[in-house]
């Protein structure tokens, strides 16, 4: 189940139809999905070959699964890294044309290998998918492309993994792959008229693919601002609904941001003080799980420059239109939802994991399930937790838990 770039106008689908027919596509840091599209063939493993047995699978070979194989790497820890793409980093290649990441490319390195560029640019998606394709190269990190996992169990304490016909035996298992597997679409959007072009920020590529009118942001945070901007410029009139999700007080790419403050609010703030582990942070994590995280970027006032108006939340369809819980009534062309992700964990099959919401863990340990693992979650541990930078204080955790129930590496 692939969107394709090529939206179709009329016959319009719904939104609905996206998440049906659509892959769900991670935010700023996501990584592998697993669903429930066509499985991979395994590469030659027949359904009744035994399988393929070592320490550790990792599932998702985004910035969090390579982080944690180069970590195993490093401690020589037997590990294959499963990853449903075709290509690592066509996650980030299949979002909208003109994403830039929100952080510079200072924090946008993984463990070993600095991002090739001038630590004040804001890297493409383009580029950051290179990165990660590049990283794996460079540490020879064992990653099977193609491989959809459809099913995670466990017999006599070993993990048996499914991907299509190949099969895997492991001590351990690593969830890579985050909780942004699903576009989350209100229910009501089946009642929009037909006739309004619908997206998810997950097809969403560029302003080709709408029709011509005005439109409808549903979603404030920072993927919904970056959208809000190009359309505003592309000369629409663009409403923006949804909670403020309030901003980072500073211009990033301005001196003093990003020679200063940047590092202050990102490399302190989000890394150490927003933690698990801290009073405060513990405070913020379900305001953040819930509402999303400031805007980097895109300030309101650059909103409000270009004629963006911002409204309260979409509660409804009145006559096939969009309603505000003001009561308004839109009359737009276009509707996209920036309304974010929610999990699918319907595919591990252990009765300790809920299929469709986070489950208990401690930095990513699984209370009572001895071996298997998380990252890539939102807020895993700190709000750097989503973040490229944090991917890699995760994975070192979770390497070193690992680590401590392999004897031979002890």
């Amino acid at each position: 189940m692939t969107l394709t770039t090529t939206i179709p106008i009329a016959p319009n689908p719904r939104a609905r139809d996206y998440l049906e027919e659509g892959r769900a596509f991670a935010d700023i840091t996501a990584d592998g999905t697993v669903g429930s599209s066509p499985r991979a063939t395994g590469a030659g493993v027949s359904p009744q070959s035994d399988p393929e047995r070592t320490t550790v699978v990792v599932i998702g070979g985004g910035q969090a699964g390579l982080s944690v194989g180069y970590h195993l790497a490093r401690r020589n820890i037997p590990f294959v890294i499963l990853e449903a793409d075709e290509r690592i980093g066509d996650v980030w290649r299949r979002r909208w044309d003109s994403l830039k990441l929100f952080t510079p490319a200072g924090y946008d390195g993984l463990d070993g290998m600095p991002f090739p560029d001038h630590v004040h640019a804001f890297p493409t998606k383009d580029a950051m998918a290179d990165y990660l394709e590049a990283y794996a190269a460079r540490f020879d990190l064992p990653v099977r492309t193609g491989m959809r996992v459809d099913r995670v169990s466990r017999r006599d304490g070993r993990y048996l993994v499914s991907a299509g016909d190949a099969r895997f035996e492991a001590d351990n298992v690593v969830i890579a792959m985050g909780t942004f597997q699903r576009p989350r679409i209100p229910a009501f959007a089946d009642d929009l008229d037909p006739g309004i072009v619908q997206l998810h920020s997950g097809a969403y590529r560029n302003p080709g693919q709408l029709k011509d009118g005005d439109l409808l942001i549903v979603g404030a945070g920072n993927s919904g601002s970056e959208v809000a901007r190009e359309l505003a410029n592309d000369g629409r009139r663009v409403w923006m609904s949804g909670r403020d999700t309030g901003h980072i007080p500073f211009r990033v790419e301005g001196f003093l941001g990003r020679n200063l403050l940047i590092h202050l609010v990102v490399g302190f703030v989000f890394y150490r003080v927003l933690t698990t582990s801290t009073p405060i942070g513990r405070k913020v994590r379900p305001k953040i799980l819930s509402q999303g995280g400031p805007l980097i970027r895109v300030k309101p006032k650059d909103l409000a420059a270009l004629g963006v108006e911002r409204v309260g939340r979409t509660s409804g369809v009145e006559d096939g239109r969009p309603r505000l819980e003001d009561g308004r009534v839109l009359d737009v062309e276009n509707v996209i939802w920036c309304t974010g992700f929610e999990p699918d964990f319907s595919w591990i099959d252990l009765p300790e994991i809920p299929d469709n919401d986070e489950p208990k863990h401690d930095r990513g340990v699984v209370a009572d399930v001895p071996g298997l693992y998380f990252v890539g979650l939102e807020f895993l541990y700190s709000m750097a937790s989503v973040m490229i930078q944090g991917a890699g204080r995760d994975a070192r955790y979770i390497v070193d838990r690992i680590a401590e129930r392999t004897p031979a590496v002890n």
